[in-house]
């Protein structure tokens, strides 16, 4: 015989919605803590644009807590997320991302990378931008062996504009 009293079905009601909100607690939790690491490994998620009266875009950068300029981003209109290197000589993509883009491999080249010599795939890019700083027709990269979701942003981008760096800010500056 079951022993299910009013007092024994309120109790086990109560216990579940103290879970219930401790798991909620938790999951709410989760998010936060997930959204602040995002915005110290790229504090430029929102760019701002600023024009100047002879035609100038500019677009200002701040270093992340790891001594980066990473930043949001657009490849043909889509989002991506760029780590600033002027050491690169071209825009260089993990392969994972060039599926997601849709962007075809083109012949195979040796590069030179901190690891040694590595093959990527030639690729043209329609539209580079950072902000409303855009760039037609980069050159870039497919580089199998890089990791993760972060494009390198390189010289076949940066060339197109003027950049400068002082203390933890990156101004980068498209001329009309």
């Amino acid at each position: 015989m079951t022993d299910n009293t009013p007092e024994k079905e309120q109790k086990s009601i109560g216990t579940g919605m103290y879970m219930l909100g401790w798991l909620v607690f938790g999951v709410l939790m989760v998010f936060y803590f997930q959204d602040l690491l995002d915005k110290q490994n790229n504090p430029n998620q929102t760019l701002v644009t600023r024009y100047g009266d002879d035609g100038v875009r500019e677009v200002v950068l701040q270093r992340n807590k790891y001594g980066h300029y990473v930043t949001s981003g657009r490849i043909n209109g889509e989002p991506v997320v760029f780590i600033v290197d002027t050491g690169a000589t071209g825009v260089a993509m993990p392969e994972s991302v060039a599926r997601r883009l849709e962007i075809r491999r083109g012949q195979a080249f040796d590069t030179q990378t901190a690891n040694g010599i590595a093959t990527s795939y030639a690729a043209r890019l329609d539209r580079v931008s950072v902000g409303d700083i855009e760039i037609e027709n980069v050159s870039a990269g497919i580089a199998p062996g890089l990791t993760g979701d972060e494009i390198l942003l390189g010289m076949s981008f940066l060339r197109h504009i003027e950049f400068s760096q002082r203390g933890d800010t990156l101004v980068l500056r498209q001329y009309p």
